[in-house]
């Protein structure tokens, strides 16, 4: 690799490396103030809360990646242009063919680094973050076990104790029990304590009242009692057993076991085609983002002014080829002998950073064509 080659790829690398973590950044604290807010409020500790996060990262980082490699050709291609850098390795000889040779090396670079994480890591980190919400679904006490505040288990379960004691004694126990639709009941007692016995977990309450609403007629219902043992293992939405998700499977396994994933009731042959092919369209799109926004600078030249309609230009065609492999991957997930259009989107980039860079090579051509229509 030339000299020019190596300084080129390395304020590539550089420049996407620093967009890259400003955009994961950004999304990433999008992401973990609601993420807090969720665990906290549970009750799970801010270990738990870097965990979750450290697991969602590699999802986030594919996400930022082709952005990011978009941004740094852009912005390397608007300085080397500004400081005139490539309009001399032009004049001395360089074709706009040899000059997209660090810029491609650098697209396959990042779709590499793409390849590895749609493949395999994104996959791992998201099948373990699936065990531990689900570890955590079960875990029941965790999520009554926080003091002066109304908890809700589920959506018709309300949770409430005043204080909770040294000794792990709850007291002034609310309780809320909606599931049944014909009947509310409310529990509230002095006291209470929480037994657990393998995967079941009895709510121990002392010196209380049970009062059971029935729609029907508006009857109320009220009951004293010393003591009453409460099974409030239902309360929580229980966890449906695990289920193959193909989202959460690493490429090798997924083509492993094909036969067995199309026959189960989750995924569809077309979900399952897609989601394979989505694994290799994405890194591909990654080299079409860093070539279009070297091409469409590149076909501005030098410019006292700047190449500012070039770079609105350039963004326009990414979100174009970008939404359209969106739309794409949704016709692919209804019908999977559709798979191949999954691929346009980075065909058709490909052939419009082919004709930019020939435009590029050839600025001219258009005045020829004038004189021989003329002749």
């Amino acid at each position: 690799m030339a000299k020019f080659d190596r300084y080129m790829l390395s304020q590539l690398l550089v420049l996407f490396g620093f967009f890259a973590l400003v955009l994961v950044a950004i999304f990433w604290i999008n992401r973990a103030v609601v993420l807090f807010d969720r665990l906290i409020g549970d009750g799970q500790t801010a270990l738990v809360f870097l965990e979750f996060t450290a697991l969602g990262l590699p999802r986030l980082i594919v996400t930022v990646l082709p952005i990011a490699a978009f941004a740094g050709a852009v912005y390397v291609t608007n300085r080397m242009l500004s400081d005139s850098e490539l309009t001399v390795m032009q004049a001395t000889g360089s074709s706009p063919w040899r000059l997209s040779r660090p810029v491609l090396v650098f697209g396959i670079i990042v779709a590499l680094g793409m390849a590895t994480l749609s493949n395999f890591l994104v996959p791992m980190a998201q099948a373990q973050l699936k065990e531990r919400e689900r570890e955590i679904a079960q875990n029941i006490t965790a999520r009554l076990l926080t003091e002066g505040t109304f908890l809700h288990p589920s959506s018709q379960v309300t949770f409430y104790t005043r204080v909770i004691d040294a000794d792990g004694v709850l007291r002034d126990v609310f309780l809320s029990d909606r599931r049944n639709p014909d009947q509310g009941v409310i529990y509230t007692a002095a006291e209470a304590y929480l037994v657990r016995d393998g995967t079941a977990t009895t709510l121990i309450m002392v010196d209380g009242l049970a009062q059971q609403l029935e729609s029907e007629g508006l009857r109320l219902s009220t009951a004293k009692f010393a003591d009453f043992s409460f099974d409030i293992s239902a309360l929580v939405r229980s966890e449906e057993a695990a289920r193959i998700d193909i989202a959460n499977t690493t490429t090798p396994e997924l083509l492993a076991g094909w036969d067995r994933f199309a026959q189960s009731a989750t995924h569809t042959r077309a979900e399952m085609t897609e989601e394979l092919h989505s694994r290799f369209a994405r890194p591909l799109f990654c080299v079409i983002a860093a070539l279009i926004g070297f091409s469409t600078l590149l076909i501005g030249g030098f410019s006292r002014f700047g190449v500012w309609r070039e770079i609105v230009l350039a963004f326009g065609l990414l979100i174009v080829l970008d939404g359209a492999r969106g739309a794409l991957s949704s016709s692919v997930a209804v019908a999977a002998e559709l798979w191949p259009l999954m691929y346009i989107p980075s065909l058709v980039g490909a052939v419009l950073a082919c004709l930019m860079l020939l435009h590029a090579a050839n600025p001219g051509w258009r005045l020829r064509l004038r004189r021989g229509a003329s002749a």
